[in-house]
């Protein structure tokens, strides 16, 4: 199935990116909050490389299947 394959090549990219340049993501963070007035913070994490390999197995798993199913 079409799906399968396109999905795979997708979250193999995904994870091609996080392995290779890294990724990061701001979270935001209300520290204190006094009636109308709010007060937040930002931090930046970093996505973790297992998640990377994670998402190389399972894209690579995607993409067998769609091969498969196709053929």
């Amino acid at each position: 199935m079409r799906s399968f394959l396109i999905a795979g090549i997708f979250v193999l990219g995904f994870g091609g990116f996080v392995l290779l340049r890294g990724g990061t993501f701001t979270r935001h963070h209300d520290v204190l909050k006094v009636g109308e007035v709010k007060i937040s913070a930002d931090s930046r994490e970093s996505i973790p490389t297992w998640l990377g390999w994670v998402a190389m197995l399972a894209g690579s798993a995607l993409v067998m299947a769609g091969l498969r199913k196709s053929s």
